[in-house]
Parts: C-alpha cells; sequence; structure tokens
C-alpha cells in the first residue's frame, strides 16, 4: 500500500514527513556505526535493492489501494529496527521515484508501510526472547514467519484505517474488497520472510544481527 501525491491534504503529508524525518534521526544517532564491518553494510544496500524490486511488483486497485509485498520484517530481523527504519525510507524514496512519483507522501507511507511492521517485528521478538524457549524453531517460526505475516496484515490494517478515516475510499470497499486481499497477502509475506532468514541464517549468519548462536544454538536440553 502506497499513496500518490494528492490523496491526503497537504498538512498530513508534512506531518508525516516531518514525523519521518524526526525518527529518521533518532535511527541515525542509534546506530552503532562504527561497529559495522564493510560485509554487512554491502548486505544491508543489497537487502535494500531487493526489497525496492519487492515494491516494484505491485498492482494498484484504487488510489491509495496497491498490493505488493513488503519485507520490512526481513529487514528489521536482518539489521535491527534502526537500520531498517533508514532502510524503508530509502526503499520507499527509491520506489517512488522509479514510478516518477513524488516524494511528498512517502512520510504518511514511511509510516505505515514500514514503522508499523518494523515495531510490530522488533516487539514480537522481544516477547518470544523473553517469554519463549531459545530454539532457532521458535526463531524462524514465530519471528520471521509468523512475525512476517502478522506485519503485512497489520500495514494493510493500517492503511485501511487512514484511508476510511479521511474519507477517500467507503468503509464497504476497504474492508469488504481490499483487507481480504492484504490478509492473502500476508501468507505470502510470511513464506518469503521465513524462507529468506531461514536461507540467511544457514549461509550468512553474520548478516542477521537477531540470531544468536550462542542464545539458539548452544548445547542445551530440550526446552520444549
Amino acid at each position: 500500500m502506497d499513496f500518490p501525491a494528492g490523496l491526503f491534504p497537504l498538512s498530513v503529508s508534512l506531518t508525516f514527513d516531518g514525523l519521518m524525518l524526526l525518527a529518521l534521526g533518532v535511527s541515525v544517532a542509534r546506530v552503532g556505526w562504527r561497529r559495522l564491518d564493510r560485509s554487512v553494510l554491502n548486505a544491508w544496500l543489497g537487502a535494500m535493492v531487493l526489497v525496492m524490486v519487492l515494491w516494484t511488483l505491485r498492482d494498484e486497485y484504487r488510489p491509495g489501494i496497491s498490493f505488493h509485498l513488503l519485507g520490512m520484517a526481513i529487514l528489521t530481523l536482518m539489521m535491527g529496527p534502526w537500520l531498517a527504519m533508514l532502510a524503508a525510507a530509502l526503499v520507499m524514496a527509491g520506489a517512488e521515484l522509479s514510478r516518477g512519483g513524488s516524494l511528498l507522501p512517502v512520510g504518511l507511507d514511511w509510516f505505515i508501510c514500514g514503522a508499523v511492521p518494523i515495531m510490530f517485528t522488533r516487539g514480537a521478538l522481544w516477547l518470544t526472547q523473553r517469554y519463549l524457549p531459545a530454539n532457532y524453531f521458535v526463531y524462524f517460526f514465530f519471528n520471521a514467519f509468523l512475525a512476517g505475516g502478522l506485519s503485512m496484515t497489520l500495514a494493510g490494517l493500517s492503511g485501511v484505517l487512514a484511508l476510511g478515516i479521511a474519507g477517500i475510499h467507503g468503509w464497504d470497499v476497504l474492508f469488504d474488497e481490499a483487507m481480504p486481499y492484504y490478509f492473502l497477502l500476508s501468507w505470502s509475506e510470511a513464506f518469503t520472510t521465513g524462507l529468506m532468514m531461514a536461507i540467511l541464517v544457514v549461509y550468512r549468519p553474520r548478516w542477521v544481527c537477531t540470531f544468536d548462536d550462542g542464545r539458539y544454538l548452544a548445547d542445551r536440553d530440550d526446552e520444549f
């Protein structure tokens, strides 16, 4: 879901643009740049390019209602929330420019399709680490597959509510025609996230900052 320029009032777009810039400033300050080696930075850039490709494979149903994979859960699990926030902004700006669109609505796009799923994925990771066994099946199923799918559903719901509250589309259109497709798309998001994280953990574990070998793979009695 992404919003074209002019869909929302100018004041709304500018407000969310300002909030995005403020949040990105906090993200820049929170990233431990000195601890990032070249391979991790290259992975960060490569992941942004791949996610941007996902955003170009889209189908627009009505103004403000489009269907495509997000990839935000992958960015969050790979990079952590702060780098993921920065990556999301660059992905959305790049996607808008590639379509010849305006950067004005990027702030609202970033909040709904970036910040919401990123913070949900980070919150789900915190909950599983605190309350569930330190098992890699928990990581793949709950943090990658399940959180990836639910993050898509939550982003779709947030976008539907924004369009409905603004009166851009009727609630019947949003909940009867748009929301069911976001729910179906969440299964693709879940499968893609789970598969990508499984591949990365096996072949490039250094690129996944949220997967700790000492936590998930240490010899221990079965905790299930």
